[in-house]
This record gives C-alpha cells, structure tokens and sequence, in this order.
C-alpha cells in the first residue's frame, strides 16, 4: 500500500507557475478548439450545426474516455498523459455548455447554478470521505476519481459562467476577462494575508481560471463585429495548443513540476 500511495501522489504536477500557465492555455483551447471542429467538421461532413455538435461530443467524449483509462492506469506522473486529459476534459466542458444551451436551449444562468451547486455537491461528499481536498493528497484512486469528477465539473461551470458574463449580461469579453482574471487576483491576495486556505484558494482560482480562459479564447477567436480581435478559433487553437506542447515538452525534460515522494 505505501508503495502504491508513492505511485498516485506523483500523478498530479506541483502547483508552481508552470502549472497555472498550461491551464490558462488549456482552457483558452478547450473553448477554440471546441469551436473550430464544431465549425469545420460539420461543414466538411455536410451536417446541421446541431448535428455537427452532437458527432463532435461523441468524437471528443471517446478521447476523453481513452485518455482517463489511460491517466488511471499509469503509475506516476506523466505530463503528456496528465495535460493531454486536461486539454480534452476543457474541449467535453465547452461541449457540454453548448450542447445544453445551444442544443437544448437550456439557460446559461440555469447551467451555471446546476454545475455549481453539483461541483459543491462533489466537494462535500469529497471532503467528508477523504477530510481533505488537497491536490497533494490525492494518493488513492478514490481519491483521484473526485478529483477528476470535480475537474471535469470546473470547466462545464466555468464555460457556462463564462458565456453567462460575456453573452448574457451583454459584458463582452475584455470586460469578462478583465472580471475574473480581478477575482483571480483578490484571492490571491487574501492567501497571501491567510484569510483563506491554500485549498480553498486553489479551488476558487481553478474555478476562475476556466471563464479567464474561455474569455481570452473568444477574445481572441472572435469577429471583430462580435467584440473579438477576429484570429478565427483555427488560429486560436493552433497558437495555444503549440504554447502547450513545447510547455509540457519542457516539464518533461526539466522535471520541474514533479511532486518528490
């Protein structure tokens, strides 16, 4: 048992400035990239917008699957493995968003308060099995399957507050961006004075950090006339997914986000 606990805790990246790095980047890609394949592949396959979104949530929904299969199996930390699922769990989030919304015709503020009321859900059943919600603990695969159901549930309520702020309230994106990436920085700083726990500060900044990315994303993706600097979500995605791979890259190489047993 000791050695298994060794082999899961060096399954998660040290939290350092690498980390919240890719995760901005990933959530950038995740709210792109979902865009791009919607776009492109139902145009290149001759399907509805509706049609198009339900194939590529299955396609993606299946990779995502894989990937976990995968991330579960392996016995330490693998940064490639580890930010691949990241990557692919912020593609299922924006898609899940969209198929509810957009699909559905499901409201955002309705989406947002489900996802938030079932991430607490998680967190409390999480935290009264295990008395702890540390990423540095998670050492059990019990302790790993809450927290990818918890991340997973991070970036559905993320993409969904995110459009909420810049759709919604008619806040557009800069000002969206500008919003969370404000809340990022008051939670910092009332780490930084102890008002709040080094947990709970990661947690809320996980959270912000997913409409921070989305917000970017459409910042950047978006037409001019729609508030956007007009880069196309092609574009987008290709810059961010490349900033990644030589990221994850380095940390193979340098090690330098690797929790020492």
């Amino acid at each position: 048992m000791t050695s298994l606990r060794k082999s899961l805790l060096v399954k998660v990246p040290a939290i350092t400035a690498f980390f919240w790095i890719i995760k901005v980047l990933a959530t950038t890609v995740g709210e792109t990239f979902a865009d791009f394949l919607n776009g492109t592949l139902a145009d290149a396959w001759g399907l509805t917008d509706a049609q198009g979104l339900q194939v590529i949530s299955a396609i993606m929904g299946s990779a995502l699957v894989i990937m976990l299969i995968i991330q579960f199996a392996v016995r330490k930390y693998i940064p490639v493995v580890y930010w691949l699922t990241i990557v692919l769990i912020s593609v299922a989030g924006t898609l899940i968003t969209d198929n509810l919304h957009d699909g559905l015709g499901i409201e955002l503020w309705v989406t947002t308060l489900v996802f938030g009321v079932a991430l607490i859900a998680i967190f409390a059943i999480w935290y009264r099995s295990e008395r702890t919600l540390a990423m540095k603990s998670i050492k059990t695969r019990k302790r790993e399957a809450f927290y990818w159901l918890a991340i997973l549930f991070t970036f559905a309520l993320g993409t969904s507050a995110g459009d909420q702020f810049a759709e919604s309230f008619n806040l557009g994106f800069a000002v969206s961006l500008a919003i969370f990436a404000g809340g990022i920085a008051i939670v910092a700083v009332l780490w930084k004075r102890g008002l709040v726990s080094e947990v709970t500060g990661f947690w809320i900044c996980y959270i912000l950090t997913r409409p921070l990315g989305a917000s970017l994303g459409d910042l950047l993706s978006q037409s001019h006339t729609d508030g956007g600097l007009g880069l196309g979500p092609n574009n987008t995605s290709y810059i961010f997914l490349t900033l990644i791979l030589f990221s994850v890259a380095f940390l193979s190489v340098t090690k330098k986000d690797e929790i020492k047993p």
